[in-house]
């Protein structure tokens, strides 16, 4: 089973291209001209075991916010197609995932359903340059172009760096662990995801 995908995407604003590879390493190539968000990727991608080669160009002097919003919708679009039909995947899966004195849950069901509940307040606006405001619009980018249900809860935390990186290391982790193969058979009564 080779559960690969290669998504392109151009608008007036960003130019993204993303290599996906659900059965992967961990291996991530980042280019997005947003250190904050590679820095995210990159655990999300190495917490997976996904290798992933992202690289976008966008109009970063008007702001990230296209960036990383596109970036994530073409994540999401190479995720839902390296899943194929869903045969066989776990389907489901959570985690409480602690980063120093932060405490994140994130809950995943490759549903077919795009959803994103998220409920984190952070403590500052930004890491460095980066509004952390752009977590949560990735997220729900990459939801509902993936076609995933998700859920993100901060449980603790007093580091704004640390609930970040907290909430990409577990979406790396529940995201590898309901793409893994497990079995046979579309996981749904419908027959289909």
């Amino acid at each position: 089973m080779n559960r690969t995908a290669v998504v392109e995407r151009a608008t007036a604003e960003t130019r993204v291209t993303a290599e996906l590879t659900l059965d992967g390493s961990g291996r991530a190539a980042l280019e997005t001209g947003v250190p904050f968000f590679d820095h995210l990727l990159a655990a999300m991608a190495r917490h997976a075991g996904f290798d992933l080669d992202l690289r976008a160009s966008g109009d970063l002097e008007v702001d990230p916010h296209h960036t990383v919003e596109d970036s994530a919708i073409v994540f999401g679009q190479a995720f839902r197609q390296a899943l194929g039909t869903g045969e066989g995947i776990a389907r489901y899966a959570s985690i409480h995932l602690p980063m120093d004195e932060a405490l994140v849950l994130v809950a995943l069901d490759i549903s077919g359903r795009p959803f994103v509940q998220f409920d984190v307040a952070f403590p500052a606006s930004r890491v460095g340059s980066f509004s952390v405001d752009l977590v949560e619009e990735a997220l729900r980018a990459f939801a509902a172009h993936a076609a995933v249900t998700l859920h993100v809860d901060l449980v603790r935390g007093r580091n704004t760096h640390h609930i970040a990186e907290a909430v990409f290391k577990a979406l790396g982790v529940v995201l590898g662990r309901a793409a893994a193969v497990v079995g046979q058979g579309v996981p749904s009564t419908k027959g289909i995801l």
